[in-house]
């Protein structure tokens, strides 16, 4: 592997592990678009749709591995919400893993496409009070919660996400979730996701292990790094980057889609 396109990778997943750990995402929403569409830039290498997906799963699930680590004492872990979402979200995105293998690049694009504008619809939505709850009083549907998280698993293992920048806003406009405990909850949720994910695609799919390492090995620096500096800012101005991030994410893919 040249060293330029070593370097390229690491600065995407470092970037996009930070960014994960401070949002509580997976970080796919960024390093699938970065990955598509940097290297070929640079001219430093191309990856396929179909070889992107497989690593950005690799690499969610070890990008929420930090974040968790580094919230694990916070007291933002909600366990039930975890637990009912994480299965349910784990039975959906191996599903959608393993069938993703018999779409094509375009479709695998189109599906990323659709997700991107329902999370940007979802965010620009509002959120009174959500906030405003003590985190001890904090209660949601667990059947809503059931099955939400398990449509977001089919869709979000079809491109090789953890589904975390839909679980988001739907754990804060719909389940009503304080933010810190949402990004917390949403790590862990989306760890659970990617082995789902990750079994469905290695299942099939070829796996570029060199650059899935280096890839890896940036996410684990980053999102601890990103985790400690989301617990700094402030609530609302997480949800800002977030709903900006998702929106310029969502114009990008489709524009390559119609264009």
């Amino acid at each position: 592997m040249e060293i330029s396109l070593a370097i390229t990778l690491f600065f995407i997943g470092f970037v996009g592990s930070f960014i994960s750990g401070m949002l509580g995402i997976g970080g796919a929403i960024i390093n699938f678009p970065m990955l598509l569409y940097i290297p070929v830039a640079l001219g430093v290498g191309h990856f396929s749709a179909h070889e992107v997906s497989v690593i950005t799963a690799i690499q969610v699930f070890f990008s929420t591995i930090g974040g968790v680590i580094a919230y694990r004492k916070s007291g933002y872990l909600n366990m039930k919400l975890i637990a009912f979402m994480g299965i349910s979200i784990l039975i959906g995105s191996f599903i959608g893993g393993f069938g993703s293998t018999h779409l094509t690049d375009t479709v695998i694009n189109i599906v990323y496409g659709i997700l991107a504008l329902v999370a940007v619809v979802m965010m620009l939505m509002p959120k009174m009070g959500v906030d405003d709850l003590p985190l001890e009083q904090v209660d949601f549907n667990r059947t809503l919660a059931v099955i939400l998280s398990f449509i977001v698993g089919i869709a979000a293992g079809i491109v090789g996400a953890g589904g975390a920048f839909l679980l988001v806003p739907i754990m804060l406009t719909v389940l009503k979730i304080p933010t810190r405990m949402t990004i917390a909850s949403s790590l862990a949720i989306t760890l659970i996701s990617s082995i789902g994910s990750i079994a469905g695609k290695i299942s099939t799919d070829h796996i570029e292990i060199f650059s899935t390492l280096i890839i890896v090995v940036a996410s684990l620096i980053g999102s601890p790094l990103g985790a400690n500096t989301g617990k700094k800012i402030n609530t609302k101005v997480l949800q800002m980057i977030m709903g900006v991030l998702i929106l310029a994410t969502a114009v990008k893919i489709w524009m390559d889609i119609l264009v």
